[in-house]
């Protein structure tokens, strides 16, 4: 049977590590044949490394993270290392059209109409690598597609923009009302903040992508990616 590590960073915050088990359930419910292992790089457990060393050789790390960043290019890689094992890692979730389309349904949920002319402030942790940032802002480019809305990317950690920011720049725009549209598997700490930000200012805040069924389907294209390669060698 395949072993698919699902690795996620890791949190204080418990409704983080819940979500990454709740993605780990959805998966083995739309892929039974698939052993699936949570796995946390810190914080919570069991750690990557301990989970690897009892999967053994051939099991395929695939992060649950939005970003191409530190994590998932230095943590990842190192904890793979220590832990002896030849295990292969999947690419990060990026900017994939499935989960664009979990946050307009998040959007929606939150009472914002395709056809509303809003401002939508996509709400992301921003990163030490420019490359990284830069593909997160196209988010915003591609969630205002066939809708009336006006998007910007604001960070409420690491670079500018931050939050107030984008505001100010969404009405600038000429957007009356804004919502904030978090880019973020789950609730934790830094949403916590997102969210008094919204609270303290009257704005509405759509929820995180959480364990929707098109994220299950994206991690597993990442983990299908990698078994494919390795089919084809």
């Amino acid at each position: 049977m395949s072993i698919l590590v699902l690795t996620a960073h890791g949190s204080a915050d418990p409704r983080s590590a819940a979500t990454t088990h709740a993605v780990a359930d959805t998966i083995r419910r739309i892929r039974p044949g698939i052993d699936v292992r949570p796995a946390f790089c810190e914080q919570n457990s069991p750690s990557l490394t301990d989970v690897l060393r009892t999967a053994g050789d051939g099991a395929v790390v695939t992060p649950l993270l939005l970003a191409d960043a530190y994590h998932a290019r230095q943590d990842i890689p190192a904890m793979i290392a220590e832990s002896g094992v030849a295990a292969r890692q999947a690419d990060v979730l990026g900017e994939d059209d499935q989960l664009v389309a979990v946050l307009r349904r998040r959007i929606a949920e939150a009472g914002v109409s395709r056809l509303d002319g809003v401002g939508v402030m996509v709400t992301a942790v921003g990163s030490s690598r420019a490359e990284a940032n830069s593909r997160t802002e196209t988010v915003a480019e591609q969630l205002v597609a066939h809708t009336r809305w006006t998007a910007a990317t604001a960070f409420a950690a690491g670079p500018h923009p931050n939050l107030a920011e984008i505001a100010d720049r969404l009405r600038a725009r000429g957007a009356t009302r804004l919502v904030i549209a978090p880019w973020f598997l789950a609730h934790g700490r830094i949403t916590d903040r997102v969210a008094a930000f919204a609270a303290a200012r009257g704005i509405p805040m759509a929820s995180p992508l959480g364990p929707h069924r098109l994220v299950a389907d994206t991690v597993l294209d990442r983990f299908d990616a990698v078994c494919s390669t390795r089919a084809a060698a």
